[in-house]
């Protein structure tokens, strides 16, 4: 990539820009010519910037205007979840741009008309009038969800202040999904594609430590790409785990068994590692340290309580729906059964509903036996569409009991005079009822 050039701002801010945003000087060359002179230029009104997550939006657009050290606002809308509070942070952040005076207490702003109104005084009392002004809205799709004026008015906020000032809007949504019915200015459209294998090995081989040679862990980067690149494209993440498994990476080096160029005997110790890590530390349902813990004992990511012992379970479509209904069936006392699962199920008594010993959690009194056409009944209510008792369904429900995850009770084998009851944990449960976000949680 050619060195970053721009006759607005110095070359030595220039050059350390480049080295903190490797593999982004397209990027950072673009916005540069959109942002133009620092003073008595005006600059684009508005700029949407989308991209995939973990691909440098916040990260670049924060280094490139403190680096350059440029008046902005930066809001993150997540945490501002209102148009009041969001349209309060950009004032607050706003007195905070000069350091000459102390910024004074932060005036109510419920309209966007008192923004405006307020928005002037602050430019006059900080003398910006001069210089442009940045405000950038981080997780800027959430600003759908406010008063429909919010979005348009922002895009326009150049023109409504008669000022020098640029809104900055980062997302993951591309800007077609973005635009309001009611129709706006459209901004200028900036894309930040995904990083390449390429961009990856480079940006996670400048952390290396500094007593290893940057080769040797530019060769552990390698590997744990290859690994974990067809399945994670994420560079917090992957950065997650070159921190996490390069101690591991290191042992036979540590310990004299072999030496930094001796790449056949460190992967052969790393390999079994990686295959642990790609279970449980990737899908983050367990902490760095207990992961630590659990290599330093020995010990298999299954032994860990939660969903990482049955995410590769594979089951068919209705076998899923089965066990749920078999836990609602076998936990839940048969009396609830028209309440919980009936639309209309008319008036119930308020009164003395449950009996004194239901009270008590039915996860502490562990689960009851119940018959095959409850469990049938429950099932064609959970289910969204209407389902024929068809031997596909048995045949399901007989495999459930072949993988043990719930056993007959009773010695009658009829088919619909059996008893069950579930051999399943509330944490396997609730992981099937996650694969189907439709399904009412009745637990």
């Amino acid at each position: 990539m050619p060195n970053l050039e721009h006759p607005a701002y110095p070359a030595a801010a220039l050059l350390h820009l480049e080295s903190l945003v490797p593999c982004r000087e397209s990027q950072v060359s673009m916005l540069l010519s959109i942002f133009g002179e620092v003073r008595q230029q005006f600059s684009f009104p508005s700029i949407f910037i989308y991209g995939h997550t973990s691909s440098g939006k916040t990260y670049v657009m924060q280094t490139l205007l403190n680096t350059l050290q440029l008046p902005h606002v930066f809001v993150n809308c997540v945490e501002c979840f209102t148009s009041r509070l969001l349209l309060e942070e950009i004032l607050i952040q706003l007195q905070s741009c000069s350091s000459e005076t102390e910024p004074t207490s932060p005036v109510p702003c419920d309209t966007f008309n008192d923004f405006v109104r307020l928005f002037k005084q602050a430019l006059v009392s900080r003398e910006l009038q001069d210089q442009t002004l940045y405000i950038v809205l981080d997780r800027a799709e959430q600003l759908r969800e406010m008063e429909a004026n919010i979005l348009p008015a922002f895009l326009r906020l150049q023109e409504l202040t008669d000022s020098n000032v640029t809104v900055v809007l980062l997302s993951e949504i591309v800007w077609e999904l973005f635009r309001p019915n009611v129709g706006c200015f459209d901004p200028l459209t900036l894309y930040f594609p995904d990083y390449s294998i390429g961009h990856l090995q480079k940006i996670l081989s400048q952390n290396h430590p500094p007593e290893y040679t940057a080769d040797f862990y530019a060769a552990y980067i390698n590997i744990l790409l290859g690994v974990f690149y067809m399945v994670c494209r994420d560079l917090k993440e992957l950065r997650h785990l070159a921190a996490l498994n390069f101690s591991k990476y290191c042992e036979p080096v540590v310990r004299g068994e072999a030496n930094e160029r001796d790449t056949r005997k460190l992967w052969k110790n790393i390999e079994p590692h990686l295959k642990k890590a790609m279970q449980t530390v990737y899908l983050r349902e367990i902490s760095s340290s207990q992961w630590e813990r659990l290599q330093h004992d020995g010990g298999e990511p299954g032994q860990l309580k939660g969903l990482s012992a049955h995410t590769h379970v594979e089951l068919p479509y209705y076998s899923k729906f089965l066990l749920i209904a078999a836990y609602l069936a076998s936990y839940n006392p048969v009396r609830t059964d028209k309440r919980l699962f009936l639309k209309h199920h008319g008036k119930m008594k308020k009164t003395n509903f449950m009996k004194k010993h239901e009270k008590t959690s039915n996860h502490l009194l562990g689960p009851k036996p119940f018959p095959l056409d409850r469990l049938l009944a429950i099932l064609y209510s959970i289910v969204d569409k209407r389902v024929a008792p068809t031997a596909n369904i048995f045949s399901q429900e007989s495999s459930t009991r072949g993988e043990k995850m719930q056993i007959s009770t009773s010695a009658n084998e009829n088919c619909f005079c059996c008893h069950l009851k579930v051999e399943m944990s509330l944490g396997f449960v609730l992981f099937l009822n996650k694969l189907f976000t439709h399904l009412v949680r009745i637990v």
